[in-house]
């Protein structure tokens, strides 16, 4: 993952989670990313609130929930066999590229690639306007759509 995508979510997480300074504590050494084991004189500062989220997840003791939200689509079309091809190899080229989920739906009769799990529209907008940025050519196929979206309870 890219530099630029780890800080995008990172942002957008503290965002969400409305972090505030008197909630804020140091990291201890185990919890500073390893990219900063040769900057000792840089301090972090998070939310105890996204400490006890960043373990629960880890350990495996958060659950996915379905909830009403939005998705990114970047791929629709209802030629059979094309379509199905087309989107496949779309999920295959940016699903390890992208830095949220990629969904291939078949809704008779589209085939469909949609990406990611956003609870607001704003979000979504955000990271369209990131995919369009770094892919371009996906410029005329890609919108937000509403849809069932999966997150951590």
């Amino acid at each position: 993952m890219n530099i630029k995508r780890f800080i995008l979510c990172v942002s957008c997480l503290l965002a969400t989670l409305g972090l505030r300074a008197e909630d804020s504590i140091p990291a201890t050494p185990s919890q500073r990313p390893d990219i900063l084991t040769d900057m000792p004189d840089v301090e972090i500062m998070q939310d105890s609130a996204l400490i006890r989220l960043l373990h629960a997840t880890i350990e495996g003791k958060r659950e996915l929930v379905e909830m009403d939200g939005y998705r990114v689509q970047i791929f629709s079309s209802n030629q059979q066999q094309a379509a199905k091809a087309e989107a496949l190899k779309l999920e295959n080229k940016l699903k390890d590229k992208l830095s949220q989920t990629t969904y291939v739906l078949y809704q008779p009769p589209f085939w469909k690639v949609r990406v990611g799990d956003f609870r607001t529209i704003d979000e979504a907008k955000e990271y369209k306007k990131a995919v369009v940025q770094e892919y371009p050519e996906l410029m005329g196929n890609t919108y937000i759509v509403r849809d069932r979206i999966k997150v951590l309870k």
